[in-house]
C-alpha cells in the first residue's frame, strides 16, 4: 500500500491557493480540470514526489461546505516553528494555537480546514512572544 494524498474541498480555489502556495509554501505539482464534472482538482505537495493534498474546486458550489474538523488535520514539520509562526503571522495568518511549547501550533485555511506546524527535531527552548500567547477560536 501506498500512501498518495489527503483531499479537501475549498470555495474559492484562489483564497485556497494563495495560502496553501504563498503562505504554506507548498508547490503545485498537478492540475486537471473537467468540464463535463465542472471542477477543478490541484495537487500540492512539499516537493515533488512527496505526499500530496488534493484541492477540489467545484464551479457550481456557492455555499461553504459543512466541513472543517471532522476529518482532523492536515500536518506539516517545519525547521524553525517560531520563524515559520512569524512569517505566516505577517503573511496575515491568525495563529490559533501558539508553539508556546517551541514544539506544536495550529493554523486554519480559509475553507477552515485544521493545520498542524511541528517543530521538526528537538523542540525549541520556549520564549516570547509565544509563551504568553493565548489560544484562539477553534484548531
Amino acid at each position: 500500500m501506498k500512501y498518495l494524498h489527503t483531499m479537501i474541498r475549498v470555495l474559492d480555489l484562489d483564497k485556497a491557493l494563495d495560502f496553501f502556495v504563498n503562505k504554506l509554501g507548498l508547490l503545485e505539482t498537478g492540475r486537471r480540470e473537467s468540464e463535463e464534472g465542472r471542477f477543478t482538482l490541484v495537487f500540492l505537495a512539499t516537493a515533488p514526489g512527496e505526499p500530496e493534498v488534493e484541492l477540489t474546486y467545484n464551479w457550481d458550489q456557492k455555499e461553504p461546505y459543512a466541513t472543517g474538523r471532522f476529518f482532523g488535520h492536515l500536518a506539516y514539520s517545519v525547521e524553525n516553528i517560531y520563524d515559520y509562526c512569524e512569517r505566516l503571522q505577517n503573511e496575515g495568518v491568525k495563529i490559533l494555537r501558539p508553539p508556546r511549547d517551541g514544539k506544536m501550533a495550529f493554523i486554519r485555511s480559509p475553507d477552515q480546514i485544521s493545520i498542524e506546524i511541528l517543530q521538526e527535531g528537538d523542540t525549541l527552548e520556549p520564549c516570547e512572544p509565544w509563551l504568553s500567547m493565548p489560544n484562539q477560536g477553534e484548531w
